[in-house]
């Protein structure tokens, strides 16, 4: 076979996405309650932001493997206003939190080695690593009442072909964060077994309370080499603009050579683009008019749902930020069937859980950011289903 087997990936739709196209074909009106695009989802974008790519510096193409400083000085910042430290010299510019992950592959793993990811979680992880020859393991979240790492489960896993364990912070779909407790765990088998700690913090900023027992930034530990991944997909709303950025902490000496590396990778590719690393500083600020109607919007939808399913048979579980909820259903049917009914008989599309690789039955995942007039409606169709 001429293609690599990178490649080798199931195409064929399953029922849900096939029953999808077929609704859409025939004109029926879906409401679509997976909405995760935030420039389709109604939020009202300050026109300035086409105005931060209007100076002629754009024009001159010089580039720096890290990122142009003043790029990573306005990443810095960011961090700053939220009582993080970040420093210019720990930050490396990248086109998007994927690439980020590309380039941590890279610089941690041979082919074959293998890194350990949440489950569940967004399904992006076995596309990644297959990209870089690299193989994936899941640990569990337990759920008891809320979410959290299986820290028993997961100290077990390591063997000599690993080289990461990835969180994601707060967890997609599941909304939970990162504990102190955790961390400490955490830090100390990465440090003992020479493991890096690769942390997906791109939805941090979308916290429903305050807690002070979570964990806000990964790179601010001490004793093993970790990283934190974001970018303006989400702190801004901004998906199109495709900058992201990862922060490397812990010991220097390994810190500096981990930088070394990612500076060698970046220098290959360059793929951060000179407008959006002029304008960056300007989109972080007016992507903050963005980011408070996503939170607005997240929180006034997850209320309208804890509303609309009390005293129903399907409840949603405890979140603590992001973008989604976790409804769970009765476990009278798979939760595949129970999202092709819906969409078949409802017009209303939900996600099974198994997208996100739950261990059990039955969930639906919806997502926050859906325009609440559609919400509203879609959930008030799920009740009567239920």
């Amino acid at each position: 076979m001429i293609f690599s087997t990178r490649l080798e990936w199931e195409s064929v739709p399953n029922r849900l996405t096939h029953l999808l196209r077929n609704k859409r074909r025939a004109g029926a009106p879906i409401l679509d309650l997976t909405e995760s695009n935030p420039t389709r989802a109604g939020l009202e974008y300050p026109p300035e932001i086409v105005g931060c790519f209007g100076g002629n510096e754009i024009l001159r193409y010089d580039p720096d493997p890290r990122g142009s400083s003043l790029a990573r000085h306005a990443v810095a910042r960011y961090y700053s206003a939220r009582g993080l430290s970040a420093e210019l010299a720990q930050i490396l510019l990248t086109a998007s939190t994927s690439e980020a992950y590309a380039y941590l592959f890279k610089l941690l793993c041979n082919p074959g080695d293998e890194v350990l990811v949440p489950r569940p979680s967004y399904p992006l992880f076995e596309f990644l690593a297959r990209m870089e020859s690299v193989a994936i393991r899941q640990y569990p979240l337990a759920y008891q009442g809320g979410w959290g790492i299986d820290l028993g489960a997961l100290e077990q896993m390591p063997n000599d072909r690993t080289r990461a364990i990835v969180v994601v912070n707060p967890n997609n779909p599941t909304g939970s964060f990162l504990k102190k407790s955790e961390i400490k765990v955490l830090e100390r088998l990465c440090a003992t077994r020479g493991l890096a700690l690769i942390s997906d913090e791109v939805f941090s900023d979308y916290a429903f309370t305050a807690d002070a027992e979570r964990v806000s930034m990964v790179a601010a530990v001490k004793d093993c080499l970790a990283f934190s991944l974001s970018g303006l997909s989400k702190v801004a709303g901004l998906p199109q603009m495709k900058l992201g950025w990862i922060v490397a902490g812990g010991p220097d000496p390994m810190r500096r050579q981990a930088l070394e590396g990612l500076e060698w990778i970046a220098d290959t590719y360059l793929s951060v683009s000179t407008p959006v690393q002029c304008a960056a500083a300007g989109l972080l600020r007016l992507g903050e008019e963005v980011a408070s109607q996503i939170r607005a919007r997240t929180a006034r939808n997850l209320a309208s749902a804890r509303t609309c399913l009390e005293g129903s048979a399907g409840g949603i579980l405890p979140v603590e930020g992001g973008w989604y909820i976790v409804i769970r259903v009765p476990v009278i049917r798979s939760e595949e069937e129970w999202a092709l009914e819906l969409l078949d008989l409802d017009n209303v599309l939900l996600q099974p859980g198994y997208f996100y690789d739950f261990e059990d039955e039955a969930y639906l995942v919806a997502s926050l950011l859906t325009n609440p007039a559609d919400f509203d409606e879609g959930l008030r169709r799920l009740r009567r289903r239920l």
